[in-house]
């Protein structure tokens, strides 16, 4: 929608780290990706200014869910805010990220 977005995304062999859980770069490229979308959302383009990730738990389940909310969109900029989910709806990271409207 315009101000949400959420996306799934299953866990293979190939997205996990040495130690058998979620590679934090799989999960960033997730909330990277719902950021993104909901920035778009308005079908005005916009690039990244800055994103930052918390890690709060591993995940270990068969896959992740990515749930990003518009929480300021404004004439030239927008403050977006994902969280995402194992598939046992545990909170594993927060994201944010502001967007520049280019164009």
């Amino acid at each position: 929608s315009e101000n949400a977005c959420i996306l799934k995304a299953k866990i293979t062999k190939n997205s996990l780290n040495p130690y058998g859980i979620a590679h934090g770069g799989f999960i960033f490229g997730l909330g990277d990706t719902v950021l993104g979308m909901a920035a778009s959302a308005t079908g005005r383009p916009a690039v990244t200014l800055n994103s930052t990730i918390n890690y709060l738990k591993p995940a270990t389940t068969e896959y992740i869910i990515a749930k990003g909310e518009m929480i300021k969109r404004g004439k030239t900029t927008a403050y977006i805010q994902t969280k995402i989910y194992d598939a046992n709806e545990k909170l594993i990271a927060v994201m944010d990220a502001n967007y520049f409207y280019i164009g």
